[in-house]
């Protein structure tokens, strides 16, 4: 159970990763890498995508081919916004479920450097950084993140992605897109709100006498 005191100190060190990220946020949000090869969608192409649906990265095509939804579908997904809490956000994604759901989201999307052992505190900072406002969306996730990530379907990773839905097939189920789209609502369903006031007792009527 959080106190008061602790949900004090989480806020704090939230706002000062929110910092962080605004500051570093990416132009290459997804270098896909398969074999030996790495194409790169950068940040600008999403923008134009998510603003008028255009189309203009070939690697971002393909990653919406593949991802078992239409190209609107992707868009309104990941353009839609959810209400959140940030203190509760923040209170899910630093507690012990908190972390291991933030394992299983990069399974094979992790920042391009340092891989896995950054993808917990990078995801993290960029989901934090978008509910600042109380409004967490896929795009904003994305938009956040702090350093470039990278799909990997090789070596250790298969290209496959936890998606946050149940009932999902195929590329609905593993895609990368298709895990952008339920990410934000997957956060607001866990963020771990503070707990409402227990009401005051009514005070005792006194009599006239």
């Amino acid at each position: 159970m959080f106190t008061r005191l602790a949900a004090g100190l989480l806020a704090g060190a939230s706002l000062s990763t929110l910092a962080v990220a605004a500051e570093a946020g990416t132009k290459q949000p997804v270098r896909w890498v398969s074999g030996g090869a790495v194409w790169t969608t950068k940040s600008k192409a999403f923008k134009t995508f998510f603003k008028n649906g255009e189309i203009t990265d070939r690697a971002l095509q393909a990653g919406i081919n593949n991802s078992g939804w239409t190209a609107d579908e992707i868009r309104e997904g990941m353009t839609k916004t959810y209400k959140v809490d940030l203190i509760g956000v923040s209170r899910f994604l630093y507690s012990k479920d908190g972390v291991k759901f933030l394992k299983d989201q990069t399974r094979s999307y992790f920042p391009y450097w340092k891989k896995q052992k950054t993808a917990v505190v990078a995801l993290r900072s960029a989901i934090i950084a978008d509910s600042k406002d109380g409004k967490l969306s896929s795009a904003g996730i994305m938009k956040n993140l702090p350093v470039a990530f990278r799909l990997n379907d090789n070596g250790s990773s298969d290209g496959s992605q936890n998606v946050c839905k149940s009932g999902l097939s195929g590329a609905q189920a593993t895609s990368l897109l298709s895990w952008y789209v339920f990410l934000p609502a997957c956060v607001q369903a866990n963020q771990i709100l503070p707990a409402a006031p227990a009401p005051r007792a009514a005070a005792p009527v006194r009599g006239l006498w």
